[in-house]
């Protein structure tokens, strides 16, 4: 043979490179190939579950699931009704395309017009037509063609998204796991204590409130912190407050403190958001020595209490509200937070009330607080920022985040 070494033995199917040995058992041949099959389905179902395959195998799947559904209802139709089609319809809705969807539809009702010209017969057929119970009633056909619309409503929106329906949520818990872990103020120094609590309008899930924290400088000596208050609230302002989040947490420790709202305010007018504003307060504190500068852009301005004088002390920088307009200019003021000293930043749904003053919400705020922070003991502001928000805030539907530094 052309291309075979001398003496070599002629190549048989048995021993061809990549051919199974004549002498191997059925059994391990059938075992290889259930492997094969299983590793295609799995990969099959890995890429339709990913939003990459087609949804043809499901269509499939339930378009048998209909004629099922048919043959129960006539011969146990005690446990199988007309309404149980929207089983089918149910999971359509969650695992198919709107196109492939409304085929379903199109069975579901051929079938239902099935078990009704049946179970007519039936009737016409039985001894006692009018001891005959069963059929497809008006309300069971207006039940499963509201479960259709519905389902249709889901689809198209699951379509528009672009994620299955589980990934949605999985996205959206995600994306909230994330906002607040970047809200967390980190691990501090003995003797520093924080406490920062956030509550969303209406118990929503999400917030036009968020805060960005972060250990910067030389050392990690300094904690740079962003309160910010994007317009709107609840789910209307959450969306824009993720987007905002990750870009002030870009935005925190990589520029000077002075740097850090000016860019945050040409970073929203390159938004061109509607609704395109926001506050924000910008806290760089020395971990050292308690030096502090608070920068402003329209937001509430700080309140620091004196454990030496026992009185608060309002701390208001000028700056405007971010997204306005270009070449906004930011003007900070410092203060030092001795031993003993509390300083608290909140958001306007803290103290804005109804028929009440700014003032007065914000002399409430702080009486509050020097009753939950006693002279900055260890362990005395645990859950206060939180008990804030219980006592002063509860009942506001606004969004509400307030924030406690203390020293011991």
């Amino acid at each position: 043979m052309a291309g075979r070494p001398p003496g070599a033995p002629p190549q048989t199917t048995a021993t061809r490179p990549g051919a199974a040995p004549a002498s191997e058992p059925v059994t391990a041949r059938l075992r290889k190939r259930l492997r094969r099959v299983r590793r295609r389905l799995r990969t099959a179902g890995v890429d339709y579950f990913r939003g990459g395959a087609a949804d043809w195998p499901v269509l499939c799947a339930l378009a048998l699931l209909v004629p099922v559904m048919i043959l129960l209802n006539i011969w146990i139709p005690d446990w199988a009704p007309p309404t149980a089609l929207v089983l089918p319809i149910l999971a359509g809705a969650l695992l198919l395309r709107p196109g492939s969807l409304v085929v379903l539809y199109a069975l579901a009702a051929l079938g239902l017009s099935a078990e009704s010209v049946i179970h007519t017969g039936q009737r016409v057929a039985s001894e006692n037509p009018e001891a005959y119970v069963y059929g497809v009633t008006p309300g069971a056909a207006l039940v499963v063609g509201a479960a259709g619309v519905g389902g249709l409503l889901l689809a198209q929106f699951r379509a528009r998204v672009g994620v299955p329906w589980w990934g949605g949520s999985t996205m959206l818990f995600d994306l909230r796991e994330r906002l607040r872990v970047q809200s967390r103020v980190p691990e501090l120094p003995a003797g520093w204590h924080a406490d920062m609590a956030l509550r969303p309008a209406g118990g929503q899930s999400f917030s036009g409130d968020f805060v960005v924290a972060a250990r910067t400088g030389p050392g990690q000596r300094l904690l740079e912190v962003v309160l910010a208050d994007v317009s709107g609230k609840g789910m209307d302002a959450g969306s824009r407050a993720l987007l905002l989040s990750g870009a002030f947490g870009g935005l925190v420790g990589s520029l000077p403190a002075h740097d850090f709202l000016p860019a945050a305010n040409g970073y929203l007018l390159r938004q061109s958001w509607e609704e395109g504003f926001a506050t924000a307060v910008h806290l760089v504190l020395d971990l050292d020595t308690g030096e502090y500068e608070l920068l402003s852009a329209g937001h509430l301005p700080g309140m620091q209490r004196l454990a030496g004088a026992g009185r608060w002390e309002v701390k208001e920088a000028e700056g405007p509200l971010l997204g306005i307009y270009d070449g906004a200019k930011f003007e900070g003021v410092r203060g030092r937070l001795n031993r003993g000293d509390v300083l608290m930043l909140c958001t306007d749904g803290m103290v804005e009330a109804p028929g009440r003053d700014l003032a007065e919400g914000m002399d409430r705020l702080m009486g509050e607080a020097d009753r939950l922070v006693p002279g900055g003991a260890p362990g005395s502001g645990a859950g206060a920022a939180s008990a804030l928000i219980e006592t002063v805030a509860r009942d506001i539907n606004d969004d509400r985040a307030v924030l406690l530094l203390w020293r011991d």
